[in-house]
C-alpha cells in the first residue's frame, strides 16, 4: 500500500520545515494527530495519538527513519510490529523560490499483513494522509502571511 501527494505551497521552505518539525503544535492544524512528541534524532521513537483510524484516538510509537534538516523526515515501523508490518512516512521539503514550496507526503505499508490493513483501514488512511497534507499546506501559508515562522 503506498499513498503519495505533492504540492506547492505558497510559503517559503524554512515556515513550511517549522510546520514539520514543530510536533507540540501538531493538534492546533493537523486532523489526523491529535499529539507528537520525539527528539527527531535518527532511531528515536516518535510517540503520537492518532485520530480517525478507530472509534476512539491510538497510541502509536514509530522510530525515527532519516533525518535532513531542512529537507527530509522520515519515520516508521520495522516489521516487528503486528507480525510483520512495517511502514515509512515522509515528508520532503524542495524550495521552489523564496516565497514557494514543494512539499512532498509519502507512506508506505509492507509486510504480511499490509493487504489486511489496506482493507481494513486503507481508505482512513489514505484521507487522512490527504487531510494532514491539505492542512500543513494552509498552516505554511497562514505563518508566512504572518511573516514568521512560528506563531
Amino acid at each position: 500500500m503506498r499513498v503519495e501527494q505533492a504540492l506547492h505551497v505558497a510559503a517559503p521552505a524554512p515556515v513550511v520545515w517549522q510546520v514539520i518539525t514543530d510536533l507540540a503544535r501538531y493538534p492546533e492544524w493537523n486532523p489526523f494527530v491529535r499529539a507528537c512528541r520525539s527528539d527527531l534524532a535518527v532511531g528515536s521513537p516518535i510517540d503520537m495519538r492518532v485520530a480517525g483510524l478507530a472509534p476512539f484516538e491510538l497510541a502509536q510509537r514509530e522510530h525515527i527513519l532519516a533525518h535532513e534538516p531542512g529537507r527530509r523526515l522520515c519515520y516508521g515501523l520495522d516489521g516487528a510490529f503486528a507480525g510483520g508490518v512495517s511502514s515509512e512516512r515522509c515528508h520532503v521539503v524542495t524550495p521552489l523560490d523564496a516565497a514557494t514550496t514543494r512539499y512532498e507526503s509519502s507512506f508506505a505499508l509492507r509486510g504480511t499483513l499490509a493487504p489486511l490493513v489496506r482493507l481494513l483501514l486503507g481508505r482512513r488512511l489514505a484521507h487522512g494522509f490527504d487531510a494532514m497534507t491539505a492542512a500543513l499546506a494552509k498552516r505554511a501559508e497562514a505563518l508566512a502571511a504572518l511573516g514568521s515562522a512560528a506563531p
